[in-house]
């Protein structure tokens, strides 16, 4: 069941338009295809340049079923979206996101307190360690909270804030376990996401052993390439199905109508 779930196309900060991607995704024979383009719901509401105008929904919605008519039958284009956790806003978010019939909505933490996580290692240099390490820490409890709203179907590139080589500096495992029960309490799956293995953290997201504590507490998983352009829509695939299979994983899922289903690999 070869899918290709966490991908932006020019609704938010990908490259090529929906069709594009549903192009690639028959040419390299995927079985599913899904759009998950940005929307960010700040406490300000202000708007994201990375991330779809806030009223864009109907419209972007309306392209990606469009699309899936277009593509119908043999190829499924499943309706997703990458919303940010806030929160601020995760009641609203709840409310907005379910006048829409999305296959399943990615949860992800980008901002923590205003603190922009993967924007660029500028956000990070000028900070003291000890100040890394509280970015780092919070980040995991807002994963946690994330977790605990039920809004999401699943965590999106758990782990991010290595992003650009920084690691905390004191044990964190604390933290991590608490949102990794979190989203196993709350019936998420999480995502293995190759675009890790292409920053300078040079890992995929999670790490090897965070996966290990997802697997351990039950939690479903799916690989996805976080494509921003259609070339990528199942980079390093081969190579994230070894890692999980070391890691005891014999299962992947997919997503329609929020509704999830496993399958073997």
């Amino acid at each position: 069941m070869l899918t290709s779930y966490h991908c932006h196309s020019r609704w938010s900060d990908g490259e090529g338009e929906i069709a594009d991607f549903v192009r690639q995704a028959r040419e390299i024979g995927l079985v599913e295809v899904g759009l998950s383009d940005h929307y960010v719901l700040t406490p300000d509401h202000s708007l994201k340049t990375w991330a779809m105008p806030l009223d864009a929904l109907d419209e972007y919605v309306a392209s990606v079923q469009a699309a899936a008519e277009e593509s119908a039958p043999d190829l499924v284009v499943r309706l997703g979206v990458e919303a940010d956790y806030f929160p601020e806003t995760a009641g609203e978010l709840k409310h907005l996101l379910a006048g829409y019939a999305f296959d399943y909505v990615i949860g992800s933490v980008h901002i923590v307190d205003g603190f922009p996580i993967d924007g660029s290692p500028q956000d990070w240099a000028p900070l003291t360690q000890a100040e890394r390490d509280d970015v780092i820490r919070t980040y995991w409890v807002r994963v946690k909270e994330m977790a605990q709203t039920g809004v999401f179907d699943f965590a999106g590139h758990l782990d991010l804030t290595k992003k650009f080589g920084f690691r905390p500096s004191v044990d964190i495992s604390g933290e991590i376990s608490s949102a990794l029960d979190a989203v196993a309490q709350s019936d998420m799956a999480i995502e293995l996401n190759t675009s890790g293995w292409h920053a300078t953290a040079g890992e995929e997201y999670p790490s090897p052993l965070i996966l290990r504590g997802c697997f351990d507490r039950g939690i479903p998983v799916l690989i996805t390439a976080d494509a921003h352009t259609p070339a990528n829509l199942t980079r390093d695939f081969e190579r994230a199905g070894a890692l999980l299979g070391e890691i005891g994983y014999r299962e992947t899922c997919s997503f329609n109508s929020r509704m999830r289903t496993v399958h073997s690999f």
